[in-house]
């Protein structure tokens, strides 16, 4: 089994380390997004800096990211350590994408590739999770309030899954443990927010 962790820990990290927002930032508009807006990699400033399209791209590639490693993680530990393995893949790809080998490890915020971790593990917890995000989004155009708000909202959910043995513990240690990293990943926009001033979506991304 350590050799099965060790080849899951390796493929999810580089896995989520694979910079889709610098990637598509270069393909779509030939910029590097990380000298625009807030220098993240992620979803929002993509969409601030290359358009909806661009934006949309990077949100989905980078769930993909955190759904296959959780997946392959499943796969490869299978049987009653399943979960196990599911945990430990997702969790590597949220590393990889926050601190990313390729990137001098100054990466993003692994909101969605923590997501995309869950939503393979129990699909419609991790969807609740994203919907409620998203909504929260819409109603205060603030990623980084939706964010947080999202992840945080997983705990609840899964609890009392958890405790009828409905669901693994282990997916409730994968939820506080991301949101652990949300939260601190997005120290700034919380100064930010306390000081009135977060960027909100649909401003456009200035060059830093």
């Amino acid at each position: 089994m350590a050799f099965d962790s060790a080849i899951i820990i390796l493929i999810g990290y580089l896995l989520g380390a694979i910079p889709f927002g610098l990637l598509i930032g270069k393909l779509t508009r030939g910029i590097d997004v990380r000298e625009y807006g807030s220098g993240n990699i992620g979803f929002a400033n993509v969409f601030r800096t290359c358009g909806a399209k661009a934006g949309l791209a990077t949100f989905v590639l980078d769930i993909v990211k955190g759904t296959l490693a959780a997946w392959l993680g499943g796969k490869i530990i299978g049987g009653d350590h399943m979960a196990v393995g599911q945990v430990m893949g997702a969790l590597a790809a949220v590393l990889g994408h926050n601190w990313p080998v390729y990137l001098k490890f100054k990466g993003g915020k692994g909101v969605d590739t923590s997501v995309g971790g869950l939503i393979a593990m129990s699909p419609w917890i991790g969807f609740a999770s994203l919907a409620i995000g998203l909504v929260v989004i819409l109603i205060t155009r603030y990623v980084s309030v939706g964010s947080m708000t999202g992840s945080f909202s997983s705990i609840p959910i899964l609890i009392p899954f958890v405790v009828t043995g409905n669901q693994p513990a282990e997916y409730l240690i994968y939820c506080v443990i991301v949101t652990i990293l949300i939260v601190y990943r997005h120290r700034d926009n919380i100064a930010n927010l306390r000081a009135g001033t977060e960027h909100k979506l649909g401003q456009k991304g200035e060059k830093r």
